[in-house]
């Protein structure tokens, strides 16, 4: 295997400094099965890791990139072969393990899932965590009681990568959606994802939140954390779901007790790194089935390897539209 290219995230007297690097396989990390990478991804937490801006990475140096697809160069794994297409997301990959923006990765057989059926290696990446992370939610939703029947579903975020692709999915399954951004040019574009009603924050005065406000949503799927959801505690239906997802607004959760207790409201967290063996196939057999987004291509936008850094910045800003993914092959 010659040198190859990669995105680097080192530790620099304390501060975090990121680039391209050529590595040799000798610097790839431990595991079972060796991935030629042909695309990867890039989310929030990619750019919090890669500028510094959070304390993602536990793990100097490390190649960037929570989640890949490619094909298998080598596998001392019987369960993979030379050849085999693969998506690898979640576990420790792009914060204590190499990830996904390097020309190869080397990781575990276990955290390897084979290519699903019906999947270009594109379209896998395009979901990559951000898919895995939606889907999560639905499904955990659904097995604490949520149909299209309890009524409608609010889903905060919803121009981001996984905002985007809930719309699209729970639309799909025939629910009631209301999408709230913060872009008030993308109404048009929330309706094409499937999106019934389009919710402004600006109309939402989150400075008077009541404990208890008018029942509005039988589910939530919330990306922003802070003020929003503590908001959308106080609005959901008697014994509605929330599934709490993302802090691009605020890790902050200030609310009371009040609609747990009184309306039997659940606060779902959806953490999708470590979910593992079955219950991830589980995940993934439904993306590839009722799940799968409809519009998945047009909120995926592709960008060569080299423009990758310049990408960080609109994710950090909440400037980011739809899925990023970043094409490796031939790098």
């Amino acid at each position: 295997m010659n040198p190859f290219k990669a995105y680097l995230i080192e530790d620099v007297d304390g501060r975090t400094r990121s680039g391209f690097v050529s590595l040799d396989e000798s610097r790839l990390d431990a595991g079972e099965v060796t991935v030629r990478v042909a695309y990867a991804s890039v989310n929030y937490k990619d750019a919090l890791a890669a500028t510094g801006a959070g304390r993602i990475i536990r793990r100097f140096p490390c190649v960037g990139g929570i989640d890949f697809s490619g094909i298998v160069e080598k596998s001392s794994d019987l369960r993979f072969k030379s050849g085999d297409p693969v998506v690898v997301t979640g576990f420790d990959v792009g914060v204590a393990h190499h990830g996904g923006y390097a020309e190869f990765a080397r990781v575990p057989a276990d955290w390897v899932i084979p290519l699903p059926d019906g999947f270009s290696l594109l379209e896998a990446i395009a979901l990559g965590t951000a898919g895995f992370t939606a889907a999560l939610a639905i499904v955990r939703m659904e097995e604490n009681g949520l149909t299209p029947g309890n009524g409608p579903v609010v889903v905060s975020g919803a121009t981001g990568g996984v905002g985007g692709l809930a719309v699209d999915m729970l639309a799909g399954l025939g629910y009631q959606v209301t999408a709230l951004t913060g872009k008030e040019t993308e109404s048009d574009y929330l309706k094409r994802l499937g999106a019934a009603d389009v919710m402004f924050r600006s109309t939402l005065d989150l400075s008077r939140i009541r404990p208890l406000d008018k029942a509005l949503w039988a589910g939530a799927v919330d990306n922003l954390g802070g003020d929003v959801l503590a908001w959308m505690a106080s609005t959901m239906k008697p014994f509605g779901t929330i599934a709490s997802i993302g802090l691009a607004a605020s890790p902050s959760f200030n609310t009371t007790v009040m609609p747990f207790i009184l309306r039997g409201v659940s606060l779902l967290g959806i953490e999708s790194g470590h979910v593992a063996g079955h219950y991830r196939q589980l995940v993934w057999q439904r993306l590839a089935s009722d799940l799968r987004p409809r519009h998945l291509l047009e909120m995926t936008h592709t960008i060569g390897f080299a423009d990758l850094p310049g990408v960080f910045d609109s994710f950090l800003k909440g400037k980011a539209h739809g899925r990023v993914v970043v094409e490796l092959a031939g790098a």
